[in-house]
């Protein structure tokens, strides 16, 4: 088994644009969020007749730089970030790691008085629970919200964001089409071994997602037969795909959202799989900061982000919507199930809580960590 633990995988990437360079050096010319909003700011701000804000609020929030701490996969972020500033005209400086190192990170500069974050998404339903504990948010309910049943959590102190996809992805210049593999059985196949990529399984929501699959749905012993092959195991999902893309890995296990915006911008030789066991899903939270300094911005971006406009987007990015109107992502190409699909098993926020640290313990045991 190797372990990489490269400066990739702990830095902290704190810049106004930050993106994944899946293959190298992609040209980016092809635009992820592909259709352009109808937006009208006359009076205040309106995107697809749905309002975002009103005039005061708008109008404080344009003279705003929204710092967003996130945990979101760094080039979807970029991809959602690029289209709100593009609607909104709000610039977003980004403060992004893996779900727990973030955490750590937040509540120490909170505990400090010391937390420059607008607004945090995280990946942990543990994680966004502590900071209501702690005092971290401020309640706040986005008008998009009303109507939406399920998306206020915790009296409201956050809210769901997106529903991110975990499956694996093939190197499709080692790997061809007719022999991908198709379940996360295949994966066991000796000819993958040292071949194969993962995040370690105590990095947040994605990794407590797949376990508690890899448990109820397709082997108990499933990490442990994995470990046999020698995986390589990476801090973070972007280094992995890095790895994945330029073909030191035949497989590895991905998000179909940034798969797609590696092939779409960067022309990455990669591509997931909807394995025959279904798509891992899982999701993302978000809120207000209490110490927020730039209070309209951050009320703006959770408006749109829970609008149907802002939901279009994480669609396209390639992860599936939190509102029921809104359709499933089309990622590469391809139409993903529908959410309510038997191809599609979506990890409920108590079920975390309640698995989360023993199957981590599996995990860890299997692999040695």
């Amino acid at each position: 088994m190797r372990i990489r633990n490269g400066a990739l995988a702990s830095a902290i990437t704190l810049a106004l644009t930050a993106g994944l360079a899946a293959c190298g050096a992609g040209d980016g010319t092809s635009a992820v969020v592909s259709d352009d909003a109808k937006v009208d700011s006359s009076n205040g701000l309106v995107i697809d007749g749905e309002t975002i804000a009103d005039k005061k609020t708008y109008e404080a929030a344009k003279k705003q730089t929204l710092t967003l701490y996130t945990s979101y996969q760094e080039a979807n972020q970029k991809a959602f970030n690029d289209a709100f500033t593009a609607d909104t005209g709000i610039e977003v400086k980004i403060v992004r790691d893996v779900t727990n190192k973030l955490s750590e990170r937040i509540r120490s500069e909170a505990g400090a008085g010391r937390l420059p974050a607008d607004v945090i998404i995280t990946s942990d339903y543990a994680v966004a629970d502590t900071f209501d504990k702690e005092g971290i948010w401020a309640s706040y309910t986005p008008a998009p919200v009303k109507g939406q049943d399920g998306l206020l959590l915790n009296d409201a102190a956050f809210v769901k964001f997106a529903n991110v996809v975990v499956t694996f992805a093939y190197n499709t210049q080692q790997v061809a089409k007719k022999d991908a593999p198709r379940s996360w059985k295949d994966l066991l196949d000796p000819k993958y071994s040292g071949k194969v990529g993962l995040v370690t399984g105590t990095a947040g929501g994605s990794s407590i997602a797949l376990n508690r699959f890899i448990q109820e749905k397709v082997d108990p012993d499933y990490w442990k037969k994995l470990a046999e092959l020698k995986p390589t195991i990476f801090d973070s999902g972007g280094e992995r795909q890095q790895a994945l893309a330029r073909g030191e890995l035949a497989v590895a296990t991905a998000g179909t959202a940034a798969v797609n915006v590696a092939v779409t911008k960067d022309g990455a030789p990669i591509q997931y799989v909807v394995p025959k066991e279904g798509l891992v899903l899982f999701s993302f939270f978000a809120g207000k900061a209490a110490t927020a300094k730039n209070p309209e911005a951050a009320k703006v971006f959770l408006n749109y982000a829970l609008s149907k406009r802002g939901q279009k987007v994480i669609s396209q990015v390639g992860d599936y919507s939190v509102r029921a109107d809104v359709a499933p992502p089309v990622a590469t190409g391809h139409k993903l199930p529908a959410l309510d699909s038997d191809q599609v098993w979506l990890m409920p926020a108590e079920a975390e809580v309640k698995h989360g640290e023993a199957d981590a313990e599996i995990w860890k045991t299997a692999f040695g960590r």
